[in-house]
């Protein structure tokens, strides 16, 4: 659809959604195709999601919406949906990202502390109400579909090149190590939780204040993913005795969780989250265009090489050790875009 179609049909959508002819401005930028607009008629905003329905369907979102809504969290209320045209109206919950507040000079630990005490409500409900009946699980298949991004994506653009052999052996140990993740509970993995994607909402206490958003890829699996994904995170340094106390803080909730099972399940899942992203970011310079992401790769380089240390990794460091040699994990450069 051309650019002044695509207008017509969010006109078309607003005004059957009771917003006609109000006021339309971009708000953010998305790793995805998708694109958010703020919607403005005087004092009242709400925020329109504008998804190609052939790439970035949104029912996955609105489901987990109102999921997380029912469970008591702060996920945004949907107002009007049409999965045919890719058109999602919600509740504006405002600018105040994590993010921005952090590079406002905002209190770090408490803001990641607020984090991690949603996730540990979240973690709290017994799995039949945390995990919306018929979500698909992070099976092994996805997992390692995920991890399999950097031999796809970034080694090609280092010059290092995978043989059958060597992507066979990388895939086993993956599963090997996928077995021992999965040693701690299961539960709703959010799967994007970081501070890009959690607001601070005003006049609200609790994790009622954490405001949450992309969610749409959510999946049923380990309760350590998302911890992982916060305090290992590919865009932001977070400082080692924070991490820290986080942790102590996640596990002082759960006394019955085994710390060591936990610890080794975060290393796990970071080594594989990091894997994936590196690819992925890989992946938006090479076919989006997208070079801002490159920026982060010696970063989460960094935290995947700290993640192969712990010894259930053993294995998989030593595959990257001999496939990967540390010449090789560079930042590739815009001049690699397709």
């Amino acid at each position: 659809m051309t650019g002044s179609g695509r207008e017509r049909e969010i006109a078309r959508f607003l005004a059957g959604a009771g917003w006609g002819g109000a006021a339309v401005a971009p708000l953010a930028a998305d790793a995805s195709f998708r694109r958010y607009l703020r919607v403005r008629r005087g004092a009242e905003t709400a925020v329109l999601m504008d998804a190609p329905p052939e790439r970035e369907p949104i029912a996955p979102y609105a489901a987990i919406a109102r999921h997380l809504r029912v469970l008591g969290f702060a996920a945004p209320d949907i107002a009007a949906a049409d999965e045919a045209a890719g058109l999602l109206l919600m509740e504006d919950l405002g600018d105040h990202t994590f993010t921005r507040l952090l590079e406002g000079g905002a209190d770090e630990a408490a803001l990641y502390e607020l984090a991690i005490d949603t996730l540990v409500a979240l973690h709290r409900l017994d799995p039949a109400a945390a995990i919306p009946p018929g979500l698909a699980r992070y099976s092994d298949d996805l997992l390692l579909a995920e991890a399999h991004h950097l031999l796809d994506w970034y080694l090609p653009t280092v010059g290092v090149t995978v043989g059958p052999a060597r992507r066979t052996a990388y895939g086993e140990r993956w599963r090997a190590a996928f077995a021992r993740a999965r040693q701690v509970p299961e539960t709703l993995v959010l799967r994007d939780f970081h501070v890009d994607n959690l607001m601070r909402l005003g006049g609200r206490d609790g994790v009622a204040a954490c405001g949450l958003v992309d969610f749409q890829d959510a999946v049923a699996g380990p309760a350590s993913y998302d911890f992982v994904s916060l305090v290992e995170d590919a865009r932001r340094d977070v400082p080692p005795a924070l991490a820290r106390s986080l942790r102590d803080r996640y596990l002082a909730a759960f006394p019955g969780l085994d710390a060591d099972a936990f610890e080794r399940s975060c290393a796990i899942l970071g080594a594989q989250r990091h894997c994936k992203v590196i690819g992925i970011f890989t992946r938006l310079s090479r076919r989006d265009g997208k070079d801002g992401y490159l920026g982060h790769i010696a970063r989460v380089w960094r935290l995947l090489e700290a993640a192969v240390a712990h010894p259930a990794l053993g294995a998989m460091r030593d595959w990257l050790d001999d496939a990967v040699p540390a010449r090789a994990r560079a930042v590739p450069g815009p001049e690699a875009a397709a």
